[in-house]
């Protein structure tokens, strides 16, 4: 069922013409569907905050239980923004005030940009926290995202992050471990997740924490896991919302930092990801880049556009059923009324009633 376009947030326009179901508030006040508010905490940098927000909406939007979706972005005003993105925010987000008193069915959390190694000392670590706790007391359930996983498994399960001697970027194959649980119900038993981090929280400390793991990579470690009931926290270590052109747009900053001098090496290519035909194109361009380099040349433009069209998406429509689950999930335990309290009349370490009576 549809999004509901509630403001007049650009995202709304940007979908609807993909193809995406977006109702305006009149007609969408005409039908008698029931509905569910869904927050986004958008954290990420002023370069990725729009596209991080449409591709949560758009798998919020592509869901499949008969609701109407209202999806309330906001973010913390600690986080510091240039004046493009700030006035973006200040003209479609919501504060975290309005959204408390409101109420939510369920909340998406995203990653940041990190400076340094430790989490506990960035901007958002006390906000994000009074977030979250409030989330855990007044929402159905919670989904963090890369970073916000991270974060999650520090200050609530104590449990910090490992750093990788190479960073984890690419496209990469995970196995269901346990295909019981409702939101892997009807997905694929393997299935490809996109992944870009420089740190990892491993299956064993999710499951030292008294974590549900539901899919991992042996290698590359945990895309997906949940809280002990099942639903109250559900964690994303991978990226299953990236635009099939995203480790693309990656790859090329990462370039254009080489080339400016603001990184010693130059980028290798993400897992996974780029074709024979693509690489060949993108070694020469390296090559080109190179001689500019040494000879102060004006530097060559990124190939982007001979790219693009090339790369394949082998893992939205699998994103799209963990979500459409998520969302199934919700819907059938929050209260119509988001003001009652926390699931009323469900036994809240058992929502699902996953482990009998």
């Amino acid at each position: 069922m549809p999004l509901v376009a509630h403001n007049k947030l650009p995202t709304f326009e940007r979908l609807r013409a993909e193809g995406t179901s977006v109702l305006p508030p009149g007609r969408a006040s005409q039908q008698d569907i029931r509905e569910l508010h869904v927050g986004l905490l958008n954290m990420m940098p002023d370069a990725a905050l729009a596209a991080t927000e449409r591709q949560f909406f758009r798998l919020v939007g592509e869901s499949n239980p008969i609701a109407q979706f209202y999806v309330h972005p906001f973010t913390l005003p600690e986080l510091e923004r240039g004046p493009e993105a700030q006035a973006h925010i200040d003209e479609y987000y919501e504060p975290f005030d309005r959204i408390r008193e409101q109420g939510l069915d369920a909340l998406i959390v995203t990653g940041a940009n990190v400076i340094g190694p430790e989490l506990a000392g960035q901007p958002f670590w006390e906000p994000l926290i009074a977030v979250i706790d409030w989330a855990m007391d007044n929402v159905t359930s919670t989904l963090c995202s890369c970073l916000a996983t991270h974060a999650m498994l520090q200050f609530r399960y104590g449990k910090k992050r490992v750093p990788q001697p190479h960073k984890i970027w690419g496209v990469f194959p995970h196995r269901v471990l346990d295909k019981s649980h409702p939101l892997v119900n009807d997905v694929n038993t393997r299935f490809d997740v996109p992944h870009s981090r420089w740190n990892a929280v491993t299956r064993q400390q999710f499951e030292a924490a008294g974590l549900h793991v539901l899919v991992d990579n042996k290698d590359m470690g945990v895309h997906l896991a949940t809280s002990a009931d099942g639903l109250r926290v559900v964690f994303f270590q991978g990226h299953p919302e990236y635009d099939t052109i995203s480790l693309l747009k990656e790859y090329k900053r990462e370039v254009m930092l080489y080339a400016n001098r603001k990184r010693d090496d130059y980028p290798p290519f993400p897992a996974n990801y780029f074709h024979t035909r693509e690489k060949a194109l993108l070694n020469e361009y390296r090559g080109r880049i190179e001689a500019a380099l040494a000879d102060g040349s004006k530097l060559p433009e990124f190939p982007e556009r001979l790219i693009e069209g090339r790369l394949d998406n082998t893992w939205h429509d699998t994103a799209e059923a963990v979500v459409g689950n998520w969302m199934g999930l919700v819907y059938q335990i929050t209260h119509r009324d988001r003001r009652l309290p926390f699931m009323q009349g469900i036994n809240p370490d058992d929502p699902l009633g996953l482990y009998g009576s």
